[in-house]
């Protein structure tokens, strides 16, 4: 028997140490491919808003390329506010004055649009194909530094992150939770997968190690849409608060589901009221769909429904009753 070879055929246990570096090298080379493709299309931003003394620093984040014509992709909170403007700088030294198409802060996401063409558009990938586990590679400027890259895996799907706009509050779904490291700066920047395409836009640092991203998804390609095309997306508004309950037994067996919405509060002259739902009535239906949680309430609140009748199904105490109300436009 060669000494190279083992009793079983396979090759000696010194081997172990060359697969390890093997499939490490394999991991670089994904993070450079992906590193390399992607980092041109992502652009560290500073963003100046009006004074009395004229442009003043107002915050950095970063933003990832949509358009070869100037239109870039970040998130709401990096520009929101009155009279933001800022300039875009790119791997290639070029630097751009950007204006603010469009703000959606209950995304979290707003697009720019930049003072010159010939960028290098990113693809938006699905996040709906991503797996715990896999690997992710995040691009931005963190605390400034232009072009820093992070790897990691995303650790869990499905979260939720609450987003304000005014007294409204929603829930941004099926965020991101990745262990790729992010920082203050990293806000607006691309979250990337194996083959490189943008899986979600970097939107918060929760805790060391712990980062969430936007999805890009079939939801936020809408509102990215609308941003572009009108400079803002409309949404339908009932005018309740309200949270998650289990069903009654009853309810329960008839239904073959568990959970519900409870109404906490009915605003005062809103649609909800005007149909008749009083706080602690359990909302089990909407529009023909079932509600088990919040956000199924907030995905039937689309611009399509605004000014149509909905159904509403409601347990109260021991009735079932029907309710019609009709959503009115969210005001900005």
């Amino acid at each position: 028997m060669a000494a190279t070879e083992s009793l079983n055929g396979l090759p000696p246990s010194s081997s172990a140490g060359e697969r390890e570096a093997a499939a490490l090298d394999a991991y670089s080379r994904v993070v450079v491919e992906v590193a390399e493709r992607l980092a041109p299309s992502v652009a560290n931003l500073r963003v100046m808003r009006r004074g009395r003394g004229g442009q003043m620093p107002a915050g950095a984040g970063s933003a990832v390329a949509l358009t070869p014509d100037g239109f870039l992709l970040t998130s709401a909170h990096v520009v929101a506010g009155p009279g933001r403007t800022g300039r875009a700088s790119f791997p290639d030294g070029r630097e751009l004055g950007f204006s603010v198409v469009g703000v959606d802060r209950l995304s979290d996401l707003a697009v720019l649009r930049a003072d010159g063409g010939n960028l290098f558009p990113a693809t938006l990938g699905e996040a709906e194909r991503l797996r715990v586990g896999q690997l992710v590679v995040a691009i931005g400027n963190p605390h400034g530094f232009e072009g820093s890259v992070t790897a990691g895996v995303v650790s869990a799907l499905g979260r939720s992150l609450p987003a304000r706009a005014g007294r409204t509050v929603r829930y941004i779904d099926n965020v991101i939770q990745t262990d790729a490291a992010l920082n203050p700066g990293n806000s607006g920047g691309a979250l990337v997968d194996s083959s490189g395409n943008v899986v979600g836009i970097n939107t918060a640092v929760a805790g060391i190690g712990l980062g969430l991203a936007v999805p890009i998804n079939a939801a936020t390609r809408q509102i990215i849409g609308a941003l572009m095309r009108d400079g803002r997306v409309r949404r339908a508004y009932i005018g309740i608060a309200g949270g998650p309950r289990p069903l009654p037994p009853q309810a329960r067996a008839a239904l073959g589901r568990h959970g519900c919405v409870e109404v906490v509060e009915v605003a005062e002259g809103s649609p909800a009221a005007r149909a008749g739902l009083r706080a602690e009535d359990l909302i089990v239906e909407l529009g023909g769909n079932p509600v088990e949680r919040v956000d199924d309430v907030q995905r039937a609140m689309t611009h399509e429904v605004i000014g149509k009748r909905l159904l509403v199904r409601v347990v109260r105490g021991e009735r079932w009753l029907e309710l019609e109300l009709v959503p009115q436009e969210l005001a900005e």
